[in-house]
């Protein structure tokens, strides 16, 4: 074991070696990192699109179903008042003038 300088020398010795053993590999491997890297930030664009669609159409939904609410409650309270219009008009007389 070395200590010291002696010891940082052969350690950057071993570093320029490992760099420069595989030129090839290392840029190949590179290489297909990147085509990795830009399929996976193409994926991720397709994500985010989707996504973007889907909370599109989710609040379009949103919307529907208010609307549809909205008309629920205005046909419960119309057909409400029409049933006691119905009952108020086939009453007997006798309650009628009361």
């Amino acid at each position: 074991m070395c200590y010291g300088p002696q010891r940082l020398l052969s350690e950057v010795d071993d570093l320029n070696l490992s760099r420069t053993r595989q030129p090839l590999a290392t840029e190949a491997t590179v290489v297909d990192l990147r085509h990795r890297l830009a399929a996976t930030e193409a994926r991720l664009d397709r994500a985010r699109a989707r996504e973007a669609e889907l909370t599109r159409r989710l609040n379009e939904m949103k919307r529907f179903v208010s609307v549809m609410e909205i008309l629920e409650t205005y046909l419960k309270r119309r057909f409400r008042e029409q049933q006691e219009s119905v009952v108020h008009l086939l009453s007997p007389v006798s309650t009628k003038l009361t």
